[in-house]
């Protein structure tokens, strides 16, 4: 770009220049013209003037008006350096030779290709100043201010180069430097090394920054999931050791005869084998949920009806704990949707075993569903004890356990909370836990009444 530009300037200016000339001819020329009138009219006329003046005179005249020294035999003067003097005369209407220089007397100049002016005395033309063109290029003065106007181009340009390669090198160097920052950082989380962060601007918004920023966070989102795995592995280990501690222990103790065997202790293994089977089919079923989504088989069904339904399921065991189950503010005209009838009655068995379980007697645990633009709504709240609000984003999680008041002495697996999730985001709904009016947890389904549509 800046060769282009130092091409197109020296170019424009030399064309520029030789226009220059041209103009500064012409003018000289009409002045030249001017003063032959002039002197033409105070002598009495052209024949007057021809007899009292010369093309000398007239050109020494023309000189100094212009402030230029007066001829001399000889080279041209500096003021003279284009040949002015020797490119001008004046001749009559007829082009016949009134004034010339004396190399040029009786020679005149080419009509066809020669800038003429015409001579005027009291108003009227009575002779022309013809000009030859000048054909060779500028010199002197001329040709000394082009050429240094040509080495300050170059300057100029040469200076602007070496300014731009410094300008790209130092950017290419800062450039590199992160490109190579990133590519160690993608290396390293690639063989797994997870705590790597890279150092970023906070003023910065060019896309290399946006492209730190984006590898922090996957970098922060792939340690977040190794955290997760280890302890997903920790504690399904520990949720799977516990019934097979009490099973080995109770086999155990039949094979030394420690304890008869008798249908009681038949029974007592059956139990322990049935909450071995309920959380291996749990893990079954969260695990075939994350590789290929959670089945479900939709079908038109009455919202509240399959809720009544779940409340009648459960409405004799709350009685036995000491639990008050009821339903508020039900609609009394049928919610039609078009969901799973079975996921549905197991997420809201889980929810309501979820309180049955972690629910102090006396207490209560109240239903609540609504409906309105398309989506429904079923809120599940129950009383004391409750849920720290730090740990309510957290309850969905699979086996998290928020504290000793909802721990593993109370029975479940710790993965019911998280397959009510699953089953609302497999029917495009939203599962929010929040603290209960009641002084427990409360549990806010949201789900939309035609999951493929809101899909």
């Amino acid at each position: 770009t800046v060769l282009a530009m130092g091409a197109v300037t020296a170019w424009r200016l030399k064309s520029g220049f030789a226009d220059y000339l041209v103009a500064r001819d012409i003018e000289r020329l009409e002045q030249f013209a001017a003063l032959v009138g002039a002197s033409a009219e105070q002598a009495g006329g052209m024949a007057a003037l021809r007899q009292t003046s010369s093309m000398r005179r007239l050109l020494d005249e023309h000189a100094e008006r212009q402030g230029l020294p007066g001829r001399r035999p000889g080279p041209p003067p500096p003021g003279d350096s284009d040949g002015f003097a020797q490119r001008v005369q004046v001749v009559d209407l007829n082009g016949e030779v009134l004034f010339a220089r004396p190399s040029g007397r009786g020679r005149p100049i080419d009509a066809q290709t020669a800038i003429e002016r015409p001579v005027r005395v009291a108003g009227q033309a009575v002779a022309l100043v013809r000009m030859r063109p000048s054909a060779r290029a500028p010199d002197g003065v001329d040709a000394r201010f082009l050429r240094s106007q040509y080495r300050d181009i170059a300057l100029v340009s040469a200076a602007l180069m070496l300014l731009a390669l410094a300008s790209a090198w130092a950017l290419a160097q800062r450039l590199t430097r992160r490109l190579r920052a990133l590519q160690d950082a993608a290396s390293r989380i690639a063989q797994g090394e997870f705590s790597v962060r890279l150092a970023t601007g906070s003023k910065q918004g060019d896309e290399i920054s946006e492209l730190e920023r984006d590898i922090n966070r996957m970098a922060e989102g792939l340690q977040r999931l190794e955290s997760s795995r280890r302890r997903w592995l920790a504690d399904i280990s520990h949720e799977l050791r516990t019934p097979l501690s009490v099973l080995r222990g109770e086999i155990e103790a039949l094979a030394d005869g420690v304890r008869p065997l008798s249908a009681g202790a038949v029974l007592s293994l059956r139990e322990e084998v049935l909450q071995l089977v309920g959380l291996v089919d749990d893990l079954h079923l969260l695990a075939v949920s994350d590789l290929k989504g959670l089945s479900c088989d939709f079908q038109t069904h009455d919202a509240v009806l399959l809720v009544d339904q779940a409340l009648r399921r459960f409405q004799a065991r709350a009685t036995a704990a000491g639990l008050v189950l009821s339903s508020l503010s039900h609609p009394a005209t049928p919610c039609p949707v078009d969901w799973d009838s079975a996921r549905i009655q197991q997420l809201l068995g889980n929810l309501f075993e979820n309180s049955l379980r972690y629910t102090d007697a006396p207490g209560r645990i109240e239903t609540r569903l609504t409906a309105r633009d398309g989506w429904v709504c079923i809120d599940i709240a129950d009383s004391a004890p409750g849920v720290p609000a730090a740990d309510l984003p957290h309850v969905f999680e699979p086996l998290y356990r928020a504290d000793a008041a909802r721990s593993r002495h109370l029975g479940g697996s710790g993965l019911g909370l998280a397959i009510c999730k699953l089953i609302a985001d497999s029917h495009g709904g939203r599962l929010t836990a929040l603290v209960s009016p009641l002084g427990g947890l409360q549990v806010r389904i949201e789900l939309p009444a035609q999951p493929s549509a809101a899909s």
